[in-house]
C-alpha cells in the first residue's frame, strides 16, 4: 500500500457491475483502487490527498454517480460542510462578486454555499439566524454587520465560526473582513472637491450603511466650507428608476448642483439617465460618481466613475477564514481592512 497516496498500488481498477442498488463508498473505493478511508478523505478533507489520488477518485464518484450520505456523515463528524451567507437582497449586482467568490473558494475545499436573505430588516435577520443555526453549518458569512442584539446574542451564543464582511466594527462577533464606510464617502467629497466642485449633492439608498456614507461625505463638504449638500434617499435595495428620481429631486431643490455621489453604481446609472433626459452634459455640467465598480459600470455613456469595493478578496478571505477555523487551524488576521480605490473614468 501506498500510505502516501493512500491507494492499493498493488490492486488494479476493478469495474463495479451495474445494479440496482445505490453505490457505495466501498465500490467507490475498488474503481478507483485506493482504500474506503481514501475515498472518505477526498470527500471530507480533499486538500490532504494528492492531486492525482484525488481526481481518481473524482472520477471514480463521477461515474458511479456516488452520493454521499451527508446525514450520517455529518453526525459521525459533527460538521454539515455547509456554510450559509446571510444577504440583505438578492436583486442587488453590488454583492455579486463577493458571493461569487465566496462560492468558488468554499468549493475549493469541499464545501456548499447556502444564502438566506435578511431584507435590511433586524427582526427578520434574527428569525433567519435562528433557522441558519439551527441546521448548525459550518460556518456563517454576514454580508455586513449583524443589524439585531438577538441575532448577535444568538451567533455569539452559537459557537458556530462568524465572519461579518461590508464594513468595519470594533465590536465583530467573530471574525471581520470590511472596509469604511465613513472613509468612503470622505475620499468622494474631497475627490469632488479636488476637481473644483462646490456645490454636491447625494442619492442614497436608506439602510444603515448607506447613512454613515451620507453623514461622513456631508461632514466632509461642511470641514471645506461649501454649502450644505442636499440628499435624496431612496428605498434599498437601489433601482435606476430610484437614482432617476432621486437627481430629479436633487436638481429640483438646487439646480446649481455640478456633482452628485450615488450609493450604488445601479443608482448612478439612473442618475445618468435623468442627466441626459434633462439635457445635462455628464461631467461637463454634472459629475457622477457611483458605487461598487459593477461590471456594466465601464460601459455606461460616459463611462461611470465609482469606488471600487474588492468583492473576491473579500469572498476569498472569509471563506479561508471560515475553512481554517473547521480545521482547527489558527487564523493570523482574524480582522481585515480591505480598504477601497475610486475607480476614475469619464463620468466625473
Amino acid at each position: 500500500m501506498d500510505y502516501d497516496s493512500g491507494t492499493f498500488s498493488h490492486l488494479p481498477h476493478q469495474p463495479v457491475q451495474a445494479s440496482n442498488r445505490p453505490s457505495k463508498i466501498q465500490d467507490v473505493a475498488r474503481a478507483a483502487g485506493v482504500s474506503a478511508m481514501t475515498v472518505s478523505r477526498a470527500i471530507n478533507h480533499p486538500e490532504r490527498l494528492n492531486p492525482e489520488t484525488l481526481q481518481r477518485v473524482r472520477d471514480a464518484i463521477a461515474s458511479m454517480r456516488y452520493v454521499p450520505n451527508a446525514l450520517a456523515s455529518g453526525l459521525r463528524l459533527s460538521r454539515a460542510r455547509l456554510v450559509a451567507a446571510l444577504l440583505p437582497t438578492l436583486v442587488g449586482p453590488v454583492f455579486q462578486e463577493l458571493i461569487q467568490s465566496l462560492d468558488h473558494a468554499l468549493n475549493q475545499h469541499g464545501y456548499q454555499l447556502m444564502i438566506g436573505r435578511t431584507g435590511y430588516d433586524a427582526a427578520q435577520e434574527a428569525d433567519l439566524i435562528r433557522a441558519i443555526i439551527q441546521r448548525r453549518p459550518d460556518g456563517i458569512v454576514m454580508i455586513g454587520m449583524a443589524a439585531s442584539e438577538e441575532g448577535r446574542a444568538l451567533l455569539q451564543a452559537s459557537r458556530i465560526p462568524v465572519v461579518e464582511t461590508w464594513d468595519l466594527t470594533d465590536s465583530a462577533i467573530d471574525m471581520l473582513v470590511g472596509f469604511s464606510h465613513s472613509a468612503i464617502g470622505q475620499a468622494v467629497a474631497a475627490h469632488f472637491i479636488g476637481k473644483g466642485h462646490r456645490q454636491l449633492g447625494m442619492v442614497s439608498g436608506d439602510d444603515a450603511r448607506a447613512r454613515v456614507r451620507v453623514a461622513a461625505y456631508a461632514q466632509a463638504a461642511q470641514a471645506a466650507g461649501l454649502p450644505e449638500v442636499t440628499v435624496a434617499y431612496t428605498p434599498a435595495p437601489s433601482t435606476l428608476g430610484g437614482g432617476r428620481r432621486g437627481l430629479a429631486e436633487i436638481l429640483a431643490q438646487r439646480p446649481e448642483v455640478t456633482a452628485v455621489f450615488c450609493s450604488s453604481d445601479t443608482l448612478a446609472l439612473g442618475a445618468l439617465i435623468e442627466a441626459q433626459h434633462q439635457g445635462l452634459q455628464v461631467p461637463q455640467q454634472l459629475a457622477v460618481v457611483g458605487l461598487g465598480d459593477q461590471e456594466f459600470a465601464k460601459d455606461t455613456a460616459p463611462p461611470l466613475t465609482t469606488v471600487r469595493l474588492d468583492g473576491t478578496r473579500i469572498g476569498q478571505l472569509a471563506a479561508d477564514m471560515i475553512v481554517a477555523r473547521t480545521l482547527d487551524q489558527p487564523v493570523d488576521a482574524p480582522h481585515v481592512d480591505i480598504g477601497f480605490s475610486i475607480t476614475q473614468r469619464s463620468s466625473g
